[in-house]
C-alpha cells in the first residue's frame, strides 16, 4: 500500500475524504437516534398518564354513547344513535340546555363586570386595600360544600341573613332555594360570589401592568375617566378578557359541588345544567349510555364555544 492510499474505516481517513464523510453521517446518525431515545424517555411517562387518564376515558365514553347499560349488567346492548335522538328530542333535556345557557351567560358575564369593577376599585390608592384584595379572592379557594352550606343559611327566608336586610325595606325574604322562580337566579349569586374575586385578581395584575405614560397622555389630552377605561384600558386589557372568558365559560359549564349541595338540580329541573344532568343519569338513573351520550354533547358544545372564541373573539384582542 502506497502512502496516498488509505484503507476504509481507517482512522487516518482525512475528515474531507469520502471514507470520512460516511464516519461523519454515521455518527450523526448515532446522536439523532439518541436524542430520539432520550426525548422518547423522558417523554413516554407522561404520554402514558395522559392517554391513561385522559384520552382513553373520552374513548371510552365515545362508546358507552352508543350502548344501554345499567351499569350493573356484564351486557352493554350497542343502540346506535338512539341516546342521541332521545336526548335531543327530550323536554327535559331541551330545558335542561336553556337552564345551562342561562346559568353559564349570567356567571360569565356578571363575573367579568364585577370583577372589572373590583379590579378598579381595588387599583386605586386606598387604605387596608390588601387586606380587601385578600379577602375578595378568599371566596374563590374555599370548597364548593362549604361555600354552599353558607349560602343556604343565608337564603333561608326564616332564620337567614338574608330576612333581615330586606325586613327594613317592608319586604318578605323569598324561598330562594325551594322556589323555582328564584332558584336559578340564587345560584348564579352564589357562583358570582365565589369567582369574582379571582376575576379581579387576574384583571388587577393586568391593570398594574398597563403603562403609565399612556393614561399621563390621555389626561394631558383632557380625556376623563370614562373615555381613559373606554379607548385605552378595555382594549389593552382585552388579552386578559378573553383569557378569563375562555376559562370562566369552562369552568361554568362544570358547576357541580354548589348545585349539589344546594338545590341537587330542583326544585324540579329548575337548576339542572348539563353537568348535573350527567350525574343525575348516570349515578342516579344508572343509565350510562345516556349520561355518556350527554357527556359528548357537553363535549360538543364547549368545543364550538371555545372555537368560537379562539376563531372570531380574539381578532379583537390587542397583544401590543
Amino acid at each position: 500500500m502506497t502512502a496516498t492510499e488509505v484503507k476504509p474505516g481507517d482512522p487516518a481517513a482525512p475528515p474531507g475524504s469520502a471514507v470520512g464523510g460516511a464516519a461523519g453521517s454515521r455518527a450523526r446518525a448515532a446522536r439523532r437516534r439518541r436524542d430520539h431515545l432520550l426525548f422518547a424517555a423522558f417523554v413516554a411517562p407522561n404520554f402514558f398518564f395522559l392517554l391513561v387518564f385522559a384520552y382513553w376515558p373520552v374513548i371510552y365514553n365515545i362508546y358507552l354513547s352508543f350502548t344501554d347499560w345499567d351499569m350493573v349488567s356484564p351486557v352493554r346492548n350497542l343502540v346506535g344513535l338512539d341516546n342521541y335522538t332521545g336526548l335531543l328530542t327530550d323536554p327535559d333535556f331541551l330545558g335542561t340546555l336553556w337552564t345551562t345557557v342561562l346559568f353559564v351567560v349570567g356567571v360569565v358575564v356578571g363575573s367579568l363586570v364585577l370583577g372589572l369593577a373590583t379590579a378598579l376599585l381595588l387599583n386605586q390608592r386606598l387604605r387596608g386595600r390588601n387586606a380587601v384584595r385578600t379577602l375578595t379572592f378568599a371566596p374563590y379557594v374555599l370548597s364548593g360544600a362549604a361555600v354552599g352550606t353558607l349560602w343556604l343559611f343565608i337564603f333561608d327566608p326564616n332564620y337567614g341573613l338574608i330576612r333581615p336586610l330586606l325586613a327594613p325595606l317592608g319586604l318578605t325574604a323569598p324561598a330562594m332555594m325551594t322556589d323555582s322562580n328564584w332558584a336559578l337566579f340564587g345560584l348564579i349569586l352564589v357562583y358570582l360570589w365565589k369567582t369574582t374575586g379571582f376575576v379581579a385578581v387576574v384583571y388587577l395584575a393586568g391593570l398594574q401592568g398597563l403603562p403609565k405614560d399612556v393614561f399621563e397622555a390621555a389626561a394631558l389630552d383632557g380625556a376623563n375617566a370614562w373615555t381613559r377605561l373606554r379607548r385605552i384600558v378595555l382594549p389593552l386589557l382585552s388579552p386578559v378578557t378573553f383569557f378569563l372568558l375562555v376559562i370562566c365559560t369552562i369552568s361554568t359549564f362544570q358547576a357541580f359541588d354548589v348545585i349539589a349541595v344546594m338545590t341537587g338540580g330542583g326544585p324540579g329541573t329548575s337548576t339542572s345544567i348539563l353537568s348535573w344532568f350527567i350525574y343525575d343519569q348516570g349515578f342516579r338513573s344508572f343509565d350510562a349510555g345516556r349520561a355518556s351520550a350527554s357527556a359528548m354533547i357537553m363535549f360538543v358544545v364547549l368545543l364550538v364555544i371555545t372555537g368560537f372564541q379562539a376563531r372570531f373573539l380574539e381578532r379583537k384582542v390587542h397583544y401590543q
